[in-house]
């Protein structure tokens, strides 16, 4: 199990680089910006350098431009076979580290806003969280995942402006607690 590789496929941004990096085999910074325009340009470049210092993209070529140069990234590892070895490991300690990550990630972005003096819940920031306990087969929850996947895909596609801000909603289906 690749740790770094995990840890983007749990960040939306990051795995939504990759996935495009990988479909498209060789793509610029100007065109992932486009894919992920709800990314600031600033967090794109960020996250591009890191996933080349963790070996996961690579930089297959530099286009001239003007008196810049371009970088065309690429991918460095074989994404469907990192994937298939991730979905294939049913280890009980690889999905409950594959959780402790993403929660990890949602408990920094929380983190993150209260020390900007953002305390308490406020009006002026919508967020929020908790939990409804439902019944379902296994099949149900899937097709209730996919169903709020569609529902907020509209969202995912809108612009970053001055009153729309960049947010994670965050979807988790636990294990069954009883039968």
């Amino acid at each position: 199990m690749n740790p770094k590789l995990i840890e983007c496929i749990i960040n939306p941004a990051k795995s939504q680089l990759l996935q495009a990096i990988n479909y498209h085999g060789q793509i610029t910074a100007k065109e992932l910006a486009q894919i992920v325009s709800q990314l600031p340009q600033a967090t794109l470049y960020r996250y591009l350098n890191k996933m080349v210092r963790d070996g996961l993209i690579k930089v297959v070529a530099e286009n001239q431009i003007r008196n810049v140069k371009e970088k065309v990234y690429g991918m460095a590892i074989d994404f469907e076979a990192e994937n298939k070895k991730i979905i294939e490991d049913t280890s009980g300690a690889t999905y409950l580290a594959l959780f402790q990550i993403f929660t990890n990630g949602l408990h920094e972005d929380f983190k993150k806003h209260i020390s900007e003096g953002n305390s308490g819940i406020k009006r002026k920031f919508a967020y929020a969280f908790g939990a409804l306990p439902i019944t379902v087969t296994d099949e149900e929850a899937l097709e209730l995942h996919k169903k709020i996947e569609e529902l907020l895909q509209p969202y995912h596609d809108n612009p970053l402006t001055e009153d729309r801000y960049l947010r994670n909603f965050a979807l988790v289906i636990t294990p069954p607690t009883e039968k």
